[in-house]
């Protein structure tokens, strides 16, 4: 298989991009440098490396990007941007979605990948994985309230939620630690609360955090210790082993 072909395909560099960095050195085959990215290698055989991190192909994507506001995460939403529209268009051609939903005015981190099994065990119930947000409120809100909602925050559909942990860095703006992503929850607990979210960023989901080097719109592949994070609570589900909660 063509080098720049592996490399559009696992979503890392497209064609173009390829070309620049294997010119510039940034490529390497079983230790050498490659420059001619037409030359065909055996992602099986071969040791394939971009800037000295390892480059693994596999049938699996698993893609990082920091959503901007006004996308939805959505493979088909009509009168909408969809965050797919932001990722090469090889990539969008392939059958991606994301790993839970972020609102259209959320921002920060989302996953993107074609792996249903993963996504399905990271999403689940029963293994809480932690989700970290910053938010910033309307209105300054009391410890009191604070407190109510770390314990379980009544909404207005009569849900109670699981308890959560939030840390206060002024009266109005923290950073909430949730196990469990019901609709528009953040915004419906401070709603219960009588406050209102003005701005509301992802930057965590379970061991993996929002490359600070990411532009709004932007994204990358995980690396490969992103992507064993991500598929290890499965990969323990398959062996028959207990997980800890944490993706």
């Amino acid at each position: 298989m063509r080098l720049d072909k592996i490399f559009s395909e696992t979503g890392l560099l497209s064609r173009s991009q390829c070309s620049r960095a294997a010119k510039a050195g940034l490529i390497t085959v079983d230790g050498a440098v490659v420059r001619d990215t037409s030359t065909h290698v055996d992602p099986d055989k071969n040791v394939i490396e971009y800037k000295g991190e390892r480059v693994v192909y596999g049938k699996y994507v698993y893609i990082m990007m920091n959503k901007p506001e006004g996308y939805v995460c959505s493979n088909d939403e009509p009168g909408e941007h969809v965050v797919f529209e932001l990722l090469d268009e090889r990539l969008s051609r392939l059958d991606l979605f994301t790993v839970g939903r972020l609102d259209k005015a959320t921002v920060g981190l989302i996953l993107i990948t074609n792996d249903g099994a993963s996504a399905h065990t990271a999403l689940s119930p029963k293994h809480h994985v932690e989700k970290i947000y910053e938010f910033t409120l309307a209105d300054p809100i009391s410890k009191d309230d604070v407190s109510r909602l770390e314990e379980g925050a009544k909404l207005a559909d009569g849900y109670v939620t699981m308890p959560c942990r939030i840390e206060m860095k002024s009266e109005t703006e923290g950073v909430i630690h949730l196990r469990e992503g019901k609709y528009h929850q953040i915004r419906r607990m401070f709603a219960s609360a009588g406050n209102k979210v003005t701005y509301l960023k992802r930057t965590d989901f379970g061991a993996i955090s929002l490359d600070p080097s990411l532009s709004a719109g932007e994204w990358r592949c995980l690396t490969p210790d992103e992507i064993k994070s991500f598929t290890c609570v499965r990969q323990s589900e398959k062996n028959g082993k207990k997980t800890n909660g944490t993706a």
